[in-house]
């Protein structure tokens, strides 16, 4: 426990003119009337007190404040009254620690209604005199220190208590250390592992680049000294929940997470602060929208600093914060810089916001509200940093994650709404979907019928309801076009062997092929490509099936010619197997498979001797023969890619690929696609047809002209643009 000559010593520090005496008197009370009192971990209670005064000393607070903390459990927990606490130290002193006491029998965590209730008296405590919310503060951050000796329960519900109340109150105030101090404290009750696990990258770190703080702090100074900026400069690594809060945001491993150290430049004036920004950006590289000027635009808690991101060493990404000497001060104790003491007397910083009227335009707009519910949505609007609290047209709050989107207001509303969505409009002005909002704006979302979820919208959202709405009705569309897909797929395959798809067919379908769901799920399988038709053809109509159990040789896949005899598919039509087909005798090549309607074949009218009647072999030929396909598509980013993946579910692949022609709206694209019969070809035609991108597309014939014109004109740009260079 901290001695009275040495707690004297450090209020003496910055305050020499302090009341040693009250001070003295107010440490022999509180021991007294804690005497006897044990903590959890078996200590004095009154070293707790005594902790609470030494944190408050760092901030270089007023005598009050530091007599309240020594108090600010007595009334509560010992036989000490009102009263006694005002005879002994004077009226402030005792209103102080009344207001402490209050504060504590609070239980912020409790339903909301009630939450809301004593947010009310926190803010009416807050309003009286500020200091009350200071050593609660402290008196928190010491019992978070301290945590270990409680039961686990009582931990994670402290722990999540100074998550959600203490920690972003502090940020709210300025209090920037202390809330980042409380965030870790409370993070390594609630998910030491993932705490563990960052410390622990932290130290192969820099084991593996050695002291790279110390190697930028180094570069900037000689920077600065350069410009012939005097100012301090100095380094630190961010803190394992801010880190962590981080990669859950942008959902990365750490390994790609670049801004994880910060820096800062202490000047000594403000028009050094903007010769440092000038002298850092000619240095490195400064990275797009990553600046703030809160020099120029202070926070209303008195905040003034100019932030900046850079390409460092090794491409590493660092955060910069410059400012003033008082502006530190101000940085460092928000809204309590108000009371620091210098060399006896109250510091008189100019950056320094008057607590009274800070709290005024706090508290201000939350007296008109009578709701319990709307005052809590209204007092965490203004408290919480880690939330955006935005509005309805109807005036309703939304609360959301930082970084929410108009996607996650809309799903927040109502999963219909955002299913619907369409655009979206912030404070009256049409904005992107993928906008961020801000606290206190005002957001409509415009929706249409018809309309369904895109699946870059999952990029978008932020929020694990708009993600998982977005996912299940992507699921649903897809299987509505699996459906579509699969009954014309299914039409055309039962057809093929002279037999309809009815619904009583496609049931039996399903039993046979013990797929629960009925004619829909088979359907959806089949569209899908998890089903082959020949698989629903042969579950109703198994003798159809005779031979189809074993795949077809290439060289018996052509009935009608002789063991002797070779055959090659015509390049000019590539017959599929399912297709009726004719034969063409060429002296030394054997024979050449044409379709039946193949214009090519008029060539050949006068010599009926060359012609021979062929069939495809019935049963199930490999994917090898393959058939072109030219696709008119959008020219937009990832529109060749879905092709390419749609081709690829229906299990065909692509051999080859030709630019047709290039247009700024759109490409055509000749594809060469391996296939086993006519009815692959008519799946993959089918589900290409089904993407919105695809303009047109056709099976095309003779492609081998077409190739050799692209071919040509491809070697004629070649040709120009060497000449050219």
């Amino acid at each position: 426990m901290i001695a009275v000559d040495d707690l004297i010593a450090l209020v003496r520090n910055y305050n020499p003119r302090t009341n040693e005496a009250l001070i003295r008197a107010a440490y022999d009370f509180g021991r007294e009337m804690h005497e006897g009192q044990m903590r959890q971990s078996g200590e004095p209670y009154f070293t707790h007190p005594v902790a609470v005064a030494a944190i408050l000393t760092e901030q270089r607070l007023d005598d009050a404040t530091i007599i309240t903390a020594l108090l600010h459990d007595t009334i509560e927990d010992t036989k000490a009254s009102y009263a006694e606490v005002e005879q002994r130290f004077g009226r402030e002193v005792a209103e102080l620690v009344d207001g402490v006491t209050k504060l504590t029998n609070l239980q912020l965590t409790s339903t909301e209604t009630q939450q809301a209730e004593n947010f009310r008296k926190l803010l009416m405590a807050m309003s009286k005199d500020l200091r009350v919310i200071l050593v609660k503060l402290a008196d928190r951050l010491h019992n978070m220190r301290t945590i270990k000796a409680m039961k686990p329960e009582k931990q994670a519900k402290k722990a999540r208590e100074t998550m959600d109340i203490y920690a972003p109150l502090a940020g709210r105030m300025g209090m920037q250390w202390m809330r980042e101090e409380l965030e870790d404290l409370a993070f390594r009750v609630l998910n030491n592992e993932a705490r563990a696990s960052i410390m622990r990258r932290f130290v192969t770190l820099q084991k593996e680049s050695g002291d790279i703080i110390e190697r930028i702090t180094g570069d900037m100074r000689t920077e600065m000294e350069k410009a012939g900026i005097e100012c301090t400069v100095f380094g630190r690594a961010k803190k394992p929940h801010s880190i962590w809060r981080k990669m859950q945001e942008k959902e990365i491993g750490f390994s790609r997470l670049s801004d994880i150290y910060g820096f800062r430049v202490i000047t000594q004036t403000e028009e050094e602060c903007y010769r440092a920004l000038g002298a850092i950006h000619q240095r490195w590289r400064a990275v797009p929208g990553r600046f703030k000027d809160y020099i120029s635009q202070p926070k209303s808690n008195g905040y003034r600093s100019i932030h900046t991101t850079v390409s460092g060493r090794d491409g590493k990404r660092v955060e910069v914060q410059i400012r003033t000497r008082q502006m530190h001060e101000v940085a460092e104790a928000g809204v309590a810089a108000h009371w620091s003491y210098r060399d006896g007397v109250r510091a008189q910083n100019p950056f320094a916001v008057d607590p009274a009227k800070w709290i005024a335009t706090l508290t201000e707009q939350f007296n008109t509200e009578e709701d319990h519910d709307e005052f809590l949505e209204a007092v965490k609007l203004e408290m919480y940093s880690d939330q955006v609290f935005c509005f309805s047209p109807k005036g309703d709050v939304i609360k959301l994650p930082r970084g929410a989107t108009p996607i996650d207001f809309a799903y927040a509303i109502h999963t219909r709404i955002g299913n619907a969505t369409v655009g979206a409009k912030i404070d009256g002005m049409r904005v992107p979907l993928w906008t961020r909002i801000r606290n206190g704006q005002s957001v409509e979302i415009i929706t249409a019928e018809g309309q369904v979820p895109q699946a870059t919208w999952l990029d978008i959202a932020s929020t694990g309801k708009a993600k998982t709405a977005i996912r299940r009705a992507l699921r649903e569309v897809d299987r509505s076009r699996f459906i579509k897909l699969g009954s014309e797929l299914a039409r055309s395959a039962f057809e093929h062997v002279g037999k309809k798809a009815t619904d009583k067919v496609l049931e039996l379908a399903a039993r046979h092929l013990r797929v629960d769901g009925g004619r829909e799920e088979v359907l959806a399988r089949l569209g899908s490509a998890e089903l082959s038709a020949r698989e629903v053809v042969h579950a109703v109509y198994p003798e159809l099936a005779q031979g189809s159990s074993e795949t077809i040789e290439h060289d018996r896949a052509v009935v009608g010619i002789s063991p002797d005899q070779s055959f090659a598919r015509a390049p000019c039509c590539q017959p599929l197997p399912g297709e009726r087909i004719v034969g063409i005798k060429v002296r030394g090549q054997g024979v050449q498979v044409h379709a039946i309607d193949c214009e090519a074949l008029v060539r050949f009218e006068d010599q009926p001797e060359r012609w021979m009647d062929l069939h495809w072999q019935a049963g199930k030929h490999p994917p090898i023969h393959t058939a072109s396909v030219l696709i008119t598509m959008s020219n937009d980013a990832g529109v060749l890619g879905r092709i390419c993946t749609l081709i690829g579910e229906q299990k065909a692949n692509i051999s080859d690929l030709n630019f047709v022609d290039r247009k700024p709206d759109f490409y055509r694209v000749l594809l060469d696609v391996d296939l086993r019969d006519v009815e692959h070809l008519h799946s993959v035609l089918s589900a290409l047809e089904a993407e919105s991108d695809v303009a047109a597309i056709e099976r095309f014939w003779d492609p081998s002209r077409l190739k050799s014109s692209a071919t040509d004109g491809r070697q004629e740009r070649q040709a120009g643009g060497l000449q050219a260079s």
